[in-house]
């Protein structure tokens, strides 16, 4: 298996750490909101991701953080929590807005069928975990006190930046006014708030260093070790993320270890595009899934459109897009219910139906290149010389990377028609025979208050229940 390392900015076989095993950190939502669908896109990239790792025999640990407290509506440390910035605008607690959000965001992911994280950590509940990690980097050497906040010092490391190849001569020559005048270096970053920074805060926790709460880099770093260990396999998120949270994670929690690389694989999704460019919160204006289902799309036909665009490259959403998506999605369930009334998955398959099915594999295994793992699906599905019933059984072991429920695709039932539906429709038909057209509408109107309509066709009538 191949995997994009955004650390070297090459494609990379994937060796794990330990022998058919993965540890898999994904950040998760900051839940003072709905997730929206270009969120929700990078969710669906890391559920392929864990698909492709389990069908190429590992067993995935997927842990996933919950953002509930620390998150600043500024990535460098400026702004306010956004949790209280919510409860302010709302009214309501930050507990209560935490609490929503989060069934909210399960809910949208359980609809995309997206898998469950084998964890699911909240920020909350890890303070102690957080102090500790602080505590540790101060012992090290790395932290210094300012305004009443702990900060983390990039000149105690040499390699800062690494991830997102940031020039900090270029940085610090461009930087007039520092954002933190507490601050010593502009790229510091706060790894614990006490009160010298906000007042009145709701969501606070005693520490060696005051009353306060944890910055939002620090979170990840120490629940991800906890349930990973010291050094783990990969890191995933939003390429948005690297600039700012990923590059300060690598700083802290490789000065905290000692372990270098701290993560092995770093794999980032792409932005969701429309015609106004990235689709962002910020805005006041975002598109999230339950806005489509309004709109009579179903959750998968979503998921399928994001499988049309490979994971690395921007994907451009509009309506129109999603329609086809739609469409395509119909015509694989139909195809499915067609062959389920046909045959039965085959046990086994033929040296062409192989060929198909290492093909798709191939292209998933390459850096989850989906919409070219499509292309092999519909290509195998017009292929007149795969059987039917291995065609069924490919697409059922296809899905187990695509996650469309394609086995939950139920084949539709005939209705039997009722004899005395019949014997007007008989009646009918001699009435036409002998040119008694007046008696002939009249039993097409009381056919059609019983709920059934009749079609002539050259080959005699045709009788289908009225939807």
């Amino acid at each position: 298996m191949k995997l994009y390392n955004t650390m070297s900015r090459k494609v990379e076989d994937f060796k794990p750490i330990e022998d058919h095993k993965v540890g898999m950190y994904c950040c998760g939502p900051t839940v003072y909101n709905f997730a929206h669908i270009g969120n929700l896109r990078t969710y669906v990239f890391e559920d392929i991701l864990r698909r492709t790792l389990e069908k190429n025999g590992y067993k995935v640990k997927h842990v996933m953080n919950i953002t509930d407290v620390g998150h600043l509506t500024g990535d460098g440390d400026d702004g306010e929590d956004k949790l209280e910035k919510r409860s302010r605008e709302t009214g309501k607690s930050v507990w209560d807005i935490a609490a929503f959000y989060t069934e909210a965001f399960m809910k949208d992911t359980a609809s995309l069928n997206i898998k469950r994280p084998t964890v699911i950590c909240k920020a909350t509940d890890h303070i102690k975990e957080m102090i500790d990690l602080v505590k540790s980097l101060e012992d090290g050497g790395h932290t210094y006190i300012s305004g009443g906040n702990v900060y983390f010092s990039i000149d105690t490391i040499d390699d800062y930046g690494k991830l997102a190849k940031l020039n900090l001569d270029e940085l610090k020559a461009g930087a007039r006014i520092s954002v933190d005048d507490n601050k010593r270096n502009p790229k510091d970053f706060v790894l614990w708030f006490t009160n010298g920074k906000f007042k009145d805060q709701v969501m606070v926790w005693p520490s060696p260093w005051g009353v306060g709460y944890p910055g939002w880099h620090i979170e990840c770093s120490a629940m991800s070790m906890k349930y990973l260990g010291r050094h783990f396999d990969i890191h995933c998120g939003g390429i948005d993320a690297i600039p700012v949270h990923h590059t300060n994670e690598i700083a802290q929690s490789e000065a905290a270890t000692g372990e270098k690389p701290w993560v092995n694989y770093w794999c980032h999704g792409e932005f969701l595009i429309n015609d106004k460019g990235k689709m962002s919160k910020s805005s006041g204006e975002f598109l999230t899934l339950s806005v489509l289902v309004d709109h009579g799309y179903d959750p998968l036909d979503y998921r399928y459109f994001c499988l049309t665009g490979h994971y690395r490259s921007q994907l451009k959403f509009s309506y129109e897009a999603l329609d086809h998506a739609k469409s395509a999605r119909q015509s694989l369930n139909d195809k499915v219910a067609s062959l389920k009334k046909e045959a039965s998955p085959a046990s086994s398959f033929s040296e062409k139906a192989c060929g198909y099915r290492q093909e798709f594999f191939d292209a998933m295994s390459n850096d989850l290149h989906a919409p070219q793992a499509l292309a092999v699906l519909w290509s195998m599905l017009k292929d007149e010389e795969v059987p039917d019933d291995q065609k069924l059984a490919l697409l059922l072991d296809m899905d187990s990377i695509l996650g469309l429920n394609l086995d939950k695709v139920e084949v539709k039932k005939e209705e039997s028609i009722p004899q005395n539906v019949l014997d007007l429709v008989n009646e009918r038909a001699e009435a036409k025979k002998n040119k008694d057209f007046k008696r002939s509408d009249e039993i097409r109107d009381r056919l059609a208050s019983m709920g059934w309509s009749v079609k002539d066709t050259p080959q005699g009538p045709v009788v289908a229940k009225i939807l």
